[in-house]
């Protein structure tokens, strides 16, 4: 029997709740048997992978490989995965270099086969490594059926302690949460940015997210989001926001980003919205 994760209530509420309860429900999550099956599957199989096509061609290795990078949705999307992995990390040409969500990259990182002549597949650690993250991510899905921004602070929750720990930048570290298509929502909502924001160029967008996250968690370098209390924060910005009407969340959008965006930045926007 499989175990599904208990979302009593949304927004903040739900958000104290998965605090006190998650790491429980996460542990009966993994041990249900849909888990264990798919589990026990990756270990027996995956050793025998070679190439990209070895996988893509076998759908439940695939449903784990991509699940836990979070990109489950791409499991009918064969080719398309097949050449993101043949390609590799290496070249900057490789589709995974030009994607503007990093999960791919990490993705065919992961797994090397186009970036070494013995995939990482044949590492005698690959399945666990793998099946943790397979588990911690399908956990968060399970989650976001029943609340899309819990799912999204779990994984704010755990991905940017290492993007706030890493050797990149400031600037690095903003175009890592700004390339994770999760992240980016997150932060979009919590700083009242409107969509129409994606359009400008990139370095409209760092600047502001930069002045955004100044002016609501008082930094604007992302290595604090490696301390709890501002990651909390941001997350509860999030989910206080999510929670607003969607009238009265546009309006508030609109104005933020007005007021955060100056010169080109600023006109570039005014005429998106």
């Amino acid at each position: 029997m499989s175990f599904q994760p208990v979302v009593a209530f949304t927004g903040l509420a739900g958000w104290a709740q998965l605090k006190r309860t998650s790491a429980e429900q996460m542990q009966r999550f993994a041990a249900s048997g849909a888990m264990a099956r798919d589990a026990d599957y990756f270990r027996a199989h995956i050793g025998s992978v070679s190439t990209a096509a070895d996988l893509v061609a076998d759908r439940r290795l695939l449903s784990v490989a991509l699940g836990a990078f979070g990109l489950e949705g791409d499991i009918s999307n064969r080719y398309f995965i097949r050449k993101v992995l043949e390609d590799g990390t290496l070249s900057p040409d490789a589709i995974a270099n030009k994607l503007s969500d990093k999960r791919y990259l990490k993705l065919s990182k992961a797994f090397g086969f186009g970036d070494f002549a013995t995939p990482r597949t044949k590492l005698s650690d690959f399945a666990d490594g793998m099946l943790a993250s397979y588990r911690t991510a399908s956990f968060e899905a399970a989650i976001g059926k029943q609340s899309s921004e819990l799912r999204l602070a779990l994984n704010a929750e755990r991905e940017l302690p290492g993007i706030a720990s890493g050797k990149g930048s400031e600037n690095g570290k903003w175009y890592a949460i700004m390339g994770s298509a999760p992240l980016r929502q997150m932060f979009q909502t919590a700083f009242g940015l409107p969509q129409p924001f994606v359009r400008l160029p990139l370095d409209q967008q760092l600047s502001t997210f930069k002045a955004a996250s100044e002016r609501y968690l008082g930094t604007g370098n992302p290595a604090a989001l490696g301390s709890d209390e501002t990651r909390e924060r941001l997350i509860r910005l999030f989910l206080a926001r999510s929670e607003s009407s969607p009238t009265s969340s546009d309006l508030a959008g609109r104005n933020a980003a007005l007021t955060l965006l100056s010169g080109s930045a600023k006109s570039g926007l005014s005429r998106l919205i």
